[in-house]
């Protein structure tokens, strides 16, 4: 079994170390690595399709007859000639100019760089999607870092469960590089929990999917995955657009795509300034729009779109300069304005724009009177990668059942997040399951409910009542603590007595014994915290009956929302939760603060009079 956390990490810390011994910036070092992990993708679906090709094919005068690319468009796959293939690559000799090679337009090929560009010159040729797409940049790199790049990417692993594990680790990568280069405010990377957050609200079955700010594509791959999960093919049941004004934003979209083996048609440029163009003529079309949309932006010129006919609920303010001031709402309406009549969007949203004021507020009042506004989530602090401000989740439904046509689910998240570091929030798996659990229930969706508490139970094997489970894993991890530090211990005088005798192999099995319960210990944690997430929801909503929870959850009806003057900010509705008593006597902690003022000012007055008393004998 591939550990593919470990897979991952140790893959990015390879290329990192490189990255810090060149002279090349994460900026320039990003897109030609992305390319390396596509190229690798590709050759392990070639020889993957080439195989079972091979399996039926024709004899010719006792020979197995040549696979063409023919064969490949057959089982909608990419074909790759010889000179794109990784091994050949991997496998060529350490003095390019001496093997005589020439590229596609018939030039000599001196560095390794010229190499990969014409294999990437030559996958262009097979696919139109990625016509013009793949990065040329690689004669930027050494010989030496090239070729050390392509030996980090041929680890077999990446063969044992092909694309998903490829697509995961392209994931990654862009993960990291978001963080390192922080491009436009990391525009092109919308993290992965609010992408699943938005995806599993939707629940793309089939049909067209529009992101108009699709960045590098994570919308698609979500859905695509979602789909795929499902028991359906994602390219055969989904038709995916996207538009991207930023075309190296575009171009990660499109390899992402192709490594996850997705489809899509993508537009980038002016022509794909979703402002100004709707450019895949799709308005009222779509039956999913989802988006993470750039935040607040001004100087949006009201006379190129004023007139829109996506503005349906009418015009955000426009300045004296014949500008809207901010493009919040015409993001908004765009949105709605895709939909179909059994539309769903979701995306991401400034939160000032829940309860925004001046036409914002007429076009929000507008929005909710059509009874489309389905759920509402408030995001706290740190959920992107360059920016530390909260956000919302806007959801819209047209297909809502009558019952909660007048009804919208409020939910306020902010303080409920797995802290990465010091900078950096996520939903966690469960977590995310939690909060997609009470939609389920505001749904009338008890049967998803009921199969998140069997998943809770076989994961965590056990048949106690879920207020049990906590306290005996808790009373499970202090025994094995203490027996590891036990272990510990041992294993450090085991290490003195080993250098007294100079017996250095006991202090590597010390080092072994720590290890080995670092491992269990992090095995446990694990279990605790699904455990901590099972009371979460277990103690709120029970075997699975919706109730609003104060400081959580809401369902307001349309009426309570006019009262709150047409806000979609969840804190409106959902109060505050009450503060859990912590054991502390409040009048006690009082006398004691007062003491330690008391000693505190004492402790003042001696010094400022010592201070004094020197000022005197220095005659100042």
């Amino acid at each position: 079994m591939i550990n593919i956390r470990k897979l991952e990490s140790e893959l990015w810390e390879s290329a990192d170390l490189l990255r810090a011994g060149s002279k090349l910036t994460s900026n320039q070092y990003c897109m030609p690595v992305l390319g390396l992990i596509f190229l690798r993708y590709a050759f392990s679906r070639f020889k993957m399709v080439e195989a079972e090709i091979l399996k039926d094919r024709p004899k010719r005068g006792g020979r197995v007859m040549p696979v063409e690319a023919s064969d490949f468009a057959a089982k909608s796959a990419l074909f790759l000639p010889k000179e794109a293939q990784y091994d050949y690559l991997l496998n060529l000799p350490k003095d390019i100019a001496s093997a005589g090679m020439v590229n596609k337009a018939g030039h000599s090929m001196n560095t390794l760089g010229e190499v990969v560009n014409n294999a990437m010159e030559l996958i262009e040729e097979q696919s139109e999607q990625l016509t013009g797409v793949l990065p040329k940049t690689y004669t930027d790199f050494s010989d030496d870092l090239l070729n050390d790049l392509l030996r980090i990417f041929s680890n077999s692993a990446l063969d044992e469960v092909g694309g998903d594990i490829v697509g995961r680790i392209y994931e990654y990568f862009l993960n990291k590089f978001a963080k390192n280069i922080a491009s436009d405010d990391g525009v092109f990377f919308t993290p992965k929990s609010l992408v699943k957050m938005i995806v599993n609200i939707l629940e793309p079955k089939s049909g067209v999917l529009l992101d108009p700010a699709c960045g590098s594509g994570g919308m698609f791959i979500q859905s695509g995955d979602f789909v795929n999960q499902s028991g359906m093919n994602a390219n055969s049941a989904m038709t995916f657009y996207g538009q991207e004004k930023v075309g190296y934003n575009a171009q990660l979209c499109l390899m992402n795509m192709a490594v996850h083996g997705l489809t899509g048609k993508i537009k980038s440029g002016d022509e794909a300034n979703t402002f100004y163009h709707d450019a895949h003529n799709l308005m009222g079309k779509c039956d999913y729009v989802m988006a993470n949309p750039p935040f607040n932006v001004d100087k949006v010129k009201a006379a190129d779109c004023a007139d829109d006919k996506r503005l349906s609920f009418g015009n955000p303010s426009i300045n004296k300069n014949n500008e809207f001031g901010n493009a919040n709402y015409l993001w908004i309406s765009y949105f709605y304005s895709y939909l179909n009549d059994k539309g769903r969007a979701g995306f991401v949203m400034a939160s000032s724009a829940t309860d925004s004021q001046g036409k914002d507020k007429d076009i929000r009042q507008k929005l909710v009177q059509t009874g489309h506004v389905d759920v509402m989530i408030s995001v706290g602090n740190n959920f992107f990668y360059t920016k530390s401000l909260p956000c919302s989740l806007w959801f819209f439904d047209k297909t809502k059942p009558q019952e909660l046509k007048d009804k919208v689910l409020f939910i306020d998240a902010r303080n409920y997040f797995t802290v990465v570091d010091r900078t950096l929030n996520e939903w966690s798996e469960w977590q995310l399951k939690n909060l997609n659990a009470i939609v389920w229930l505001h749904r009338g969706e008890k049967d998803k409910y009921s199969r998140l508490l069997a998943e809770y139970h076989e994961e965590l094997n056990s048949d106690k009542a879920f207020a049990d489970i906590l306290v005996i894993l808790q009373d499970e991890e202090t025994s094995l603590r203490a027996e590891a530090k036990n272990a510990v211990d041992d294993a450090k005088k085991a290490e003195k007595a080993a250098k007294a005798k100079k017996e250095k192999y006991t202090g590597k099995k010390a080092k072994a014994v720590q290890a080995e319960y670092d491992e269990k210990l992090a095995e446990l944690a694990e279990r605790i915290t699904t455990a901590k997430e099972a009371v979460w929801l277990y103690e709120k909503f029970g075997e699975g009956e919706y109730a609003d929870v104060l400081g959580l959850c809401k369902a307001a009806t349309i009426d309570e929302i006019e009262t709150k003057g047409w806000s979609l900010t969840p804190g409106a509705y959902v109060g505050v939760a009450p503060v859990e008593d912590d054991g502390v006597d409040f009048g006690e902690r009082m006398k004691e603060i007062r003491q330690e003022l008391l000693q505190l000012q004492a402790e003042s007055n001696k010094l400022m009079d010592t201070i004094s008393k020197n000022m005197k004998e220095l005659g100042v």
